[in-house]
């Protein structure tokens, strides 16, 4: 655990996914009869990863526990434990990677229009819907912002990231004017019901933080006001935030900054394009694309 919170400056999140995943490794140890770390091989190795297929686990949560077997055994070899790593020959399953769902532009506005603003509450949750489609933070992220970390004059939010990374990331009119609404007025007549005073910008009812629980309750309630179908959790605004910038033109290299990946990978899942804006640009972009230039170009060769 220190090695992965010092060293390696993971988040709190990654640390607990680690020790599960050791966990469920050393309860198959445990089944197959097997004391010592050393006497693991490939062939024990192989039959673990069999086992994990047997669970119907996704690809991707078998690639992480191998990950984070292999990363432990790599660690033991390091601090002079063991001697080899049987992890090193077996290949990571490729995991699928499913285009992320969105929210339409027509849908979003719908849900920017429901809440009450002339009250505290309501205040919050448009200023927590505006902040979260205008930046794109994590919800993890969004709960951690404090009043010190937003500057109006430059319109910039500073984010604590995942492995302790900080980002600056921008924010428009929209979400300027609705933190400066609640800031005010929303969150100072909170503050008061709270027994200790914070810092932290988004709270509860009783003047305290919320939980990334309480804001994806708050999310529900606005889609339950809007009388939508679709279901909206914080990281579907964040894969929103993302497929709206790039449809609209926004720098790959930009988008990856402001999401705050550490590898083009991860932003690239978001290149896919609508049908609408798919449509867009072969419309105004192939030559013989425009229908009522096409006609006309054929009527006017009729009459010569």
């Amino acid at each position: 655990m220190e090695y992965l919170q010092i060293e390696k400056n993971a988040s709190p999140y990654t640390v607990r996914y680690y020790l599960n995943d050791l966990k469920s490794f050393q309860h198959f140890l445990e089944l197959e009869g097997i004391s010592a770390l050393e006497d693991v091989d490939y062939h024990t190795v192989r039959l673990f990863l069999t086992t994990l297929y047997d669970q119907q686990l996704t690809k991707r949560t078998i690639a992480r526990k191998i990950s984070s077997t292999r990363s432990f055994y790599k660690f033991m070899e390091r601090e002079g434990k063991l001697s080899g790593n049987p992890f090193l020959r077996v290949s990571l399953p490729k995991a699928d990677h499913p285009i992320p769902d969105f929210v339409y532009e027509k849908e979003l506005e719908k849900l920017f229009t429901v809440s009450d603003v002339s009250t505290s509450l309501g205040q919050r949750d448009q200023a927590i819907l505006e902040t979260l489609y205008a930046t794109g933070i994590r919800v993890s992220e969004c709960v951690n912002v404090t009043l010190s970390d937003i500057d109006f004059y430059m319109g910039t939010m500073l984010v604590h990231g995942k492995g302790r990374k900080e980002r600056y990331v921008p924010f428009g009119q929209f979400a300027e004017s609705a933190l400066q609404e609640y800031i005010k007025n929303g969150r100072t007549e909170m503050l008061k019901k709270a027994n200790n005073k914070t810092e932290v910008v988004f709270l509860n009812a009783h003047g305290n933080p919320l939980t990334t629980r309480g804001i994806r309750f708050i999310l529900d309630k606005i889609v339950n006001k809007a009388a939508l179908t679709i279901d909206l959790h914080p990281h579907k605004l964040r894969h929103t935030f993302a497929t709206h910038l790039l449809n609209n033109g926004a720098d790959l290299r930009a988008v990856q900054e402001l999401l705050g990946h550490e590898h083009l990978s991860s932003t690239q899942i978001y290149t896919h394009v609508t049908k609408d804006r798919l449509r867009t640009i072969y419309m105004g972009s192939h030559p013989r694309a425009d229908k009522k230039e096409t006609m006309k170009e054929v009527e006017s060769d009729d009459e010569s």
